[in-house]
């Protein structure tokens, strides 16, 4: 079997990050002995999540088995998601932003036990909803936990609290057509109709604000370009990659 070096597009700090809470976990545990440290095992997880290696080409890379590299990537995946923040602590900072924008994506699957909630009929395929509030520059802030593809945005929306929190706080959000009706402090795109044959400067800058730029960023791990898992754990896996994305994103902070 051939083998050759590669790159994960993370800095240290994040490596460092996740091993140390692997070794509080198995300081916690009394683990004596495992076939990877801490740091090897932070390695591996981040393989996986930012690079989308599988569980086959993790073992062999690692020279470890397969159950085995499965198991040490669920334990490093839980551990990071039970830090995520929820949404009432997220809104400490959100309610900061000169306006937050609101946006969903689809996450697609591949493996479904029950087709028909899963299945996104505005995307075509199998997949989970995942919603995103970003700041005014696009910047992902927090992403909600995953519900079955065939969830509507805005009810997603709902479903989570979103509406009423960003309006509770007094928060200016802005969204995309999906979330018309929403009402609230979620504001959505103008349409122009016969009474109104042009937009206005100010209607055309509520329409150009989305969050695309945050969803971009949430899939830059590559593991989200397609879950190949119980879709159950796309909320571990997207609770886990907040909280190593905002460790990466906080080393240029200060």
């Amino acid at each position: 079997m051939l083998s050759y070096p590669a790159t994960i597009p993370l800095s240290s700090r994040t490596l460092n990050h996740l091993a140390e809470r692997i070794r509080e976990h198995r300081k916690q545990r009394r683990s004596r002995w495992r076939r990877l440290e801490p740091g090897r095992q932070a390695l591996l997880t981040l393989a996986h999540l930012r690079n989308g290696d599988t569980y086959t080409r993790l073992a062999a890379g690692f020279e470890i088995g397969v159950a085995t590299a499965w198991r040490y990537v669920q334990e490093a995946t839980a551990l990071l998601a039970t830090a995520a923040d929820d949404l009432a602590t997220a809104m400490q900072q959100i309610r900061r932003l000169a306006y937050a924008i609101l946006d969903g994506t689809l996450i697609p699957i591949d493996r479904v036990a029950d087709q028909k909630p899963y299945y996104s009929g505005k995307h075509k395929h199998h997949g989970v909803n995942v919603q995103v509030i970003a700041d005014a520059a696009g910047r992902l802030v927090w992403a909600s936990p995953a519900l079955p593809g065939s969830v509507h945005d805005l009810t997603a929306a709902r479903t989570h609290g979103i509406i009423e929190a960003l309006t509770s706080a007094n928060v200016m959000t802005f969204a995309d057509k999906g979330y018309q009706g929403a009402c609230g402090s979620v504001r959505t795109p103008f349409e122009r109709c016969c009474f109104r044959p042009k937009l206005s400067r100010r209607q055309k800058a509520v329409n150009r604000a989305r969050g695309e730029r945050a969803i971009a960023t949430l899939k830059t791990w590559k593991i989200l370009n397609k879950l190949r898992c119980c879709p159950r754990r796309a909320t571990t896996i997207v609770q886990a990659i907040l909280v190593l994305h905002h460790v990466e994103a906080n080393r240029y902070a200060g």
